[in-house]
């Protein structure tokens, strides 16, 4: 399961939602096997989340979703039933759009790396979690540019970087260092790299390029041992480990 994961690149997320509920519907319908089942079976578990666990419509498809991908990936039955099976409606809600002053009063409640992550996502339109995986080399200065890397459908794109937020940012840019420093002179792994660069470039996980702009203030593991040898990272991205 986890070779046909990782040969489509999926997330690191992605890969753990998946093991997440194919686990839980084998577990569910043990001792048979996924191949022995079909439609019933796959109908019983969606509707014991719904009706006895309460799940979101967002959560039931999360589930439905790595059903899907047991079946038609994993165990190559593309069955016709697989198609039949209605994916829950998400309920409409009208946006929350805060007002100016609502926006200023919430940032002013916010102090250190909280305060700089919130006015960086409130300036660029980031989500979160791209720029809590920002690296040092994807803010560049003299441009006011941001990169974030494997966004939204694994694309990349430019971002303007406010001139409001350059002070904070060299600040935080010297935090960081101070980390990426002291690893490097403890001689502790490099940072996670993506795909397969560290097999390319053995030594730049330990750049200060590849460093995290917001690194975590402790040690981690790699989540994906099969990724990543099981080696403890210097630093992960905040919100990754």
């Amino acid at each position: 399961m986890l070779r046909e994961i990782r040969a489509r690149h999926l997330s690191i997320r992605t890969e753990q939602q998946y093991v997440y509920w194919i686990r839980w519907f084998i577990r569910h319908h043990r001792p048979r096997h996924p191949r022995d089942m079909g439609a019933a079976e796959v109908g019983a578990f969606l509707a014991m989340l719904a009706n006895e666990r309460h799940v979101s419509a967002s959560t039931h498809n999360q589930a439905l979703s790595a059903l899907l991908f047991l079946y038609r990936a994993v165990l190559q039955q593309d069955l016709p039933w697989l198609d039949r099976i209605e994916r829950p409606k998400r309920p409409r809600h009208l946006p929350v759009v805060l007002t100016v002053d609502e926006v200023a009063a919430a940032l002013a409640n916010l102090e250190g790396e909280h305060a700089l992550l919130a006015r960086l996502l409130y300036g660029t339109g980031m989500r979160i979690m791209e720029a809590l995986r920002l690296r040092v080399k994807d803010v560049d200065f003299a441009r006011l540019t941001i990169i974030v890397r494997s966004g939204k459908g694994n694309k990349d794109r430019a971002l303007m970087l406010p001139q409001a937020l350059v002070a904070d940012l060299r600040a935080q840019l010297a935090y960081s260092r101070s980390l990426w420093t002291r690893d490097r002179a403890d001689h502790r792994p490099g940072v996670e790299m993506p795909d397969a660069l560290a097999r390319k470039y053995p030594r730049a996980s330990e750049s200060w390029a590849w460093q995290w702009l917001f690194p975590q203030a402790t040690l981690s593991r790699d989540p994906a041992p099969m990724r990543g040898g099981g080696i403890i990272c210097s630093r992960s991205a905040r919100g990754s480990a």
